[in-house]
């Protein structure tokens, strides 16, 4: 019998909608303003507002460095950058993967390791893409940060497969599938090296996840000995 009492759509961990509210809420805001229904003429400008704000800028960074000054108001663009965007669908489809593959690991992993893996992510990203030569580009959005997250769950899957004896890399398919995409989409429309950070996003919350998953790293040796 079907349960009249189960909710519409299937809960998600509360971490999981402390992430991602923040974007929704963002967006909405600057979405109003540009169509004009907050703010008056200023609402339009808000998104370019929020992004010359939030964003993270290698120049910037490399500029701090060099001074040894770090304005605090400067550092947060590090975990900031996640929550701006440059469109609608570039939100959208960044709340659409968090709200999924933070659903999956976060019913496995505690709350402070979600928030570890996904900002963990985010800061590979940014200085993996700051190392890019020549790169003066500024980085926002969460794709950085929501690859940590793919990279987490491919961790669980990579595990049960080692633990019944699978083909492990079987546990990459995602990754691969999203590259793949995202590479058609770079050589049909152009792109810049956001790649190279959410490919270090995947990486960071990938081995980010040996060390905050339940039971860590021997958890997983327990179960690839138990095959």
């Amino acid at each position: 019998m079907q349960d009249r009492n189960a909710p519409p759509l299937n809960p998600l961990p509360a971490i999981v909608w402390v992430l991602a509210l923040p974007i929704i809420a963002m967006e909405v805001v600057v979405g109003l303003g540009e169509a004009g229904i907050l703010g008056g003429i200023d609402g339009a400008g808000w998104r370019l507002q929020a992004l010359e704000r939030f964003v993270f800028s290698p120049p910037l960074m490399e500029a701090m460095m060099a001074r040894g000054e770090y304005p605090p108001q400067q550092v947060m663009r590090l975990v900031t950058y996640p929550f701006v965007h440059g469109s609608t669908t570039h939100a959208l489809f960044v709340v659409v993967i968090l709200l999924a593959l933070g659903k999956m690991v976060g019913e496995v992993f505690r709350w402070w390791a979600v928030l570890v893996v996904f900002f963990g992510a985010a800061l590979a990203g940014a200085f993996a893409y700051m190392l890019v030569p020549g790169n003066s580009a500024p980085l926002f959005g969460g794709y950085p940060a929501t690859y940590g997250l793919i990279g987490g769950f491919t961790f669980l899957l990579w595990v049960n497969l080692a633990a019944v004896g699978a083909n492990k890399y079987r546990a990459f398919s995602l990754i691969g599938f999203l590259l793949a995409i995202q590479l058609l989409f770079g050589l049909l429309f152009g792109g810049g090296y956001e790649w190279v950070a959410d490919v270090s996003g995947f990486v960071a919350g990938f081995l980010l996840s040996f060390l905050v998953s339940p039971g860590g790293w021997g958890r997983v040796l327990d179960k690839i000995r138990q095959r």
